[in-house]
């Protein structure tokens, strides 16, 4: 028997915050994207949690929470804050959103 044919799958909205129906969901994407950043700039320097903290001027718990994907537990003001410690320059701009698009959206550059 083929589980293939048996099996049913829902194509994704692209946030799988507003998949699984979360309030919010656009500004947990929108820190998940933030904090995926941070974390990818910190992993190509290759440094240790404590050199991570004191970049950050955060405790080893939230390193470890940030190195560990658990984006939300940060406001998107605080990863602008670890952006702009890891001499990242932010860029905001708002324009008039388009029936079906987000409310919120990260472009990386």
């Amino acid at each position: 028997m083929n589980k293939e044919k048996n099996s049913k799958f829902d194509e994704s909205s692209g946030n799988v915050f507003a998949d699984l129906e979360l309030e919010e969901a656009g500004e947990l994407l929108t820190r998940a994207k933030l904090g995926h950043t941070v974390r990818l700039i910190l992993e190509k320097k290759k440094l240790k949690q404590r050199e991570i903290g004191h970049i950050l001027e955060i405790k080893q718990p939230e390193v470890s929470n940030l190195m560990n994907g658990r984006y939300t537990l940060f406001s998107q003001e605080r990863l602008f804050g670890f952006l702009n410690k890891l001499d990242r320059k932010i860029t905001v701009r708002v324009s008039k959103r388009k029936k079906g698009e987000p409310l919120q959206e990260v472009v990386l550059s």
